[in-house]
């Protein structure tokens, strides 16, 4: 998709949230909406150097599922964790796990991931060994982390994006 269409769909977005928040529909508002939407969209288009250019988007929507499920497993996981009434505490640690994934934007992409499912962090991103900090709030095994981190997410992101 060329970053022409992009460009209009956010300032058409733009002017409609703007005419949303301000609660009128007046010509006056219309146009500094406008104005206003197509100055944020030119600001943004020279903001975004590198293009993303994803292939097999259908296997973004299996992505999608997988990550709806996980989060809600994980967050009956750590509620369970929260309100168990044994007094065994996580064991919560750091593990490094690396990447295959180079894309700038499948970074981004499993960045959000880990960090929207509860109970992980993405602590950091070594560029040079291209290894992710992770922070896990209770470990259990290492090598299952390991697994579903490449496995569920880096893979189909490679797919899509490399």
């Amino acid at each position: 998709m060329k970053q022409q269409p992009l460009l209009a769909v956010l300032g058409v977005f733009l002017t409609v949230m703007w005419l949303l928040l301000n609660d009128s529909l007046s010509v006056g508002q219309l146009a500094l909406g406008a104005l206003c939407a197509a100055l944020i969209s030119f600001a943004v288009a020279r903001l975004r150097p590198l293009r993303a250019r994803p292939r097999r988007l259908h296997l973004a929507i299996g992505l999608l599922f997988q990550v709806g499920l996980d989060i809600i497993r994980s967050n009956l996981a750590v509620g369970r964790l929260i309100l168990s009434t044994s007094h065994r505490s996580p064991h919560s640690a750091f593990i490094q796990i690396p990447l295959e994934l180079r894309d700038p934007h499948g970074l981004a992409i499993l960045s959000l991931i880990v960090t929207a499912t509860p109970g992980t962090v993405w602590s950091g991103h070594d560029a040079d060994h291209n290894v992710l900090t992770l922070h896990v709030l209770d470990l259990q095994d290492e090598a299952i982390w390991v697994h579903t981190i490449k496995q569920r997410y880096e893979r189909p992101l490679m797919e899509i994006f490399e």
